[in-house]
């Protein structure tokens, strides 16, 4: 058996990983709550987690892309997931997509965090999770339950949801 993982999942914040701030009433970023996602969902995946960033996609720049773009070519797993915002998710994808041909690359994100009731956060990780076992190399968003290519895919913003372009 080897010693390496199968999945690599690499955290770059989004509003899945949104805390509330007593003191100012504001969205923070604390720490990755992966690690609680995982457990509390009994998730037996041998994943290993790397956090990259935690940062708002609006915020994302050409450079944070980069990073994200060289941690998935870098890492031995052909298995990436990648949390995300979901305001650029798609412009990750796209930017990925021109440079990744050999890996399976999931993207997923949430509209409500995971520390909040009813929050979709958990169902599309474990969305992505089962998505990225199954799946032949290229880049994919899951939201919503569904499975998207990552060029057949657009955010409704008047909706909440993701659906195919």
């Amino acid at each position: 058996m080897s010693e390496s993982s199968n999945i690599r999942l690499l955290v770059t914040g989004g509003t899945l990983d949104k805390h509330y701030n007593e003191l100012n009433g504001e969205l923070i970023f604390a720490e990755t709550q992966l690690e609680k996602m995982l457990a509390q969902a009994r998730c037996k995946a041998d994943i290993e987690i790397e956090t990259l960033m935690l940062k708002d996609s609006l915020e994302m720049n050409p450079n944070d892309r980069h990073v994200i773009l060289t941690a998935c070519q870098s890492c031995e797993e052909s298995l990436v997931i990648i949390t995300h915002g979901t305001d650029t998710m798609t412009l990750t994808a796209e930017y990925l997509a021109s440079e990744i041909s050999n890996k399976t690359v999931v993207l997923l994100g949430a509209m409500i965090p995971y520390a909040f009731k009813n929050s979709d956060a958990l169902f599309n990780l474990g969305t992505a999770v089962a998505a990225v076992q199954c799946l032949a190399s290229d880049i994919y968003i899951t939201m919503n339950g569904k499975v998207f290519k990552w060029d057949q895919v657009e955010k409704n913003r008047s909706e909440g949801v993701f659906e195919s372009a």
